[in-house]
């Protein structure tokens, strides 16, 4: 009876994790619904979520940068007054970079070059705003005297959460998703409509839905907010160069965006059997390390030089302590 009791005992607790796990299963959402609207009118006016979504990140960015540069000596407003600079130039930075990295839907054959402008329908490079906007933010801190490499370090994690909020933007558009997948974690995507705004519909008026895909807008977010994360964490323990975060920005970045690039299957130009981004990042990822053994090494050179120039006031405070004693002896009379 003991061991009849045992082997029943032990059954029993080896179907439990069974049974709980099928009832988690049950109990949770097997894939990632996705909006079936990203447009709403208020009147004649379009509210459209990709862009509230990345007005959401600049708002973000613009608020946390200025508590950032305060504390590294900055004035009040100086942020949202670059701002004004830096957020055109990124918009047309961005995308002038998408459409010249996917020029086949405006200049290709039947393209149509004045979609070019509906930006609105979704289209924008990150490097592009990065590069573009970076121009801008120069221009702006020229005129407002803010020393470039403090606002450039200052918003390095910021500019991440940014982009991760920016990226739900593509989530309300249904687009940017990767290979189709049965994980938990899938993410439902629909035929869309990008002049309208929302899902096509069948003849019952049901959103149609292409299948369950790798949800890489979420990925990428995340990888953002971590990126984020490690970049606050290593300016506190790390002394690095003025610029340097920004530098780590460049790297933290790409090292996801290469990963997460291989993921996506929506159509994209390739060189060499890779996609155009995947080149671009890792271009960007080689430049952010270029910049920063640079940095590291402007450094080291300037600590240097006031380690020399500290060694030379200590020497003249010897010389000149020497001669206050030899000046306090006292002198034999002749």
């Amino acid at each position: 009876m003991i061991v009849s009791f045992g082997a029943a005992a032990g059954a029993t607790l080896a179907a439990a994790p069974l049974t709980a796990g099928a009832a988690l299963s049950a109990a949770l959402p097997m894939e990632i619904p996705s909006p079936t609207q990203g447009v709403w009118f208020i009147g004649p006016l379009p509210l459209r979520a990709y862009a509230l979504c990345i007005l959401a990140g600049i708002v973000v960015a613009v608020w946390w940068t200025q508590k950032r540069l305060e504390a590294r000596g900055g004035q009040p407003g100086q942020v949202l007054d670059v701002a004004m600079w830096a957020v055109p130039f990124g918009i047309v930075g961005a995308r002038l970079y998408h459409v010249i990295s996917s020029y086949q839907p405006y200049f290709g054959p039947e393209g149509r070059p004045l979609d070019a402008l509906k930006i609105w329908e979704g289209g924008l490079g990150i490097w592009g705003g990065v590069a573009l906007g970076a121009v801008g933010m120069w221009i702006g801190c020229r005129r407002h005297a803010v020393r470039f490499a403090d606002l450039a370090d200052a918003i390095a994690p910021p500019l991440l959460v940014a982009q991760a909020i920016g990226r739900f933007g593509n989530y309300f558009n249904n687009e940017l998703y990767g290979a189709p997948t049965d994980l938990p974690w899938g993410l439902q995507i629909h035929a869309w409509n990008h002049a309208l705004g929302r899902a096509v519909v069948d003849a019952d008026g049901n959103p149609v839905v292409l299948g369950t895909f790798h949800p890489t807008f979420l990925y990428e977010a995340l990888w953002c907010v971590l990126a984020a994360a490690f970049l606050v964490w290593l300016e506190r323990r790390v002394k690095l160069p003025r610029g340097g975060l920004a530098a780590c920005y460049l790297m933290a970045y790409t090292l996801g965006r290469v990963v997460i690039e291989n993921v996506r299957i929506d159509e994209a130009n390739h060189i060499l059997g890779l996609r155009v981004n995947v080149w671009t990042s890792i271009a960007v990822f080689a430049l952010g390390a270029l910049l920063l053994l640079r940095l590291r090494r402007t450094q080291r050179n300037e600590q240097r030089s006031e380690d020399q120039r500290e060694d030379q006031r200590g020497d003249q405070r010897s010389d000149d302590q020497r001669d206050d004693q030899r000046d306090d002896e006292p002198h034999s009379l002749g």
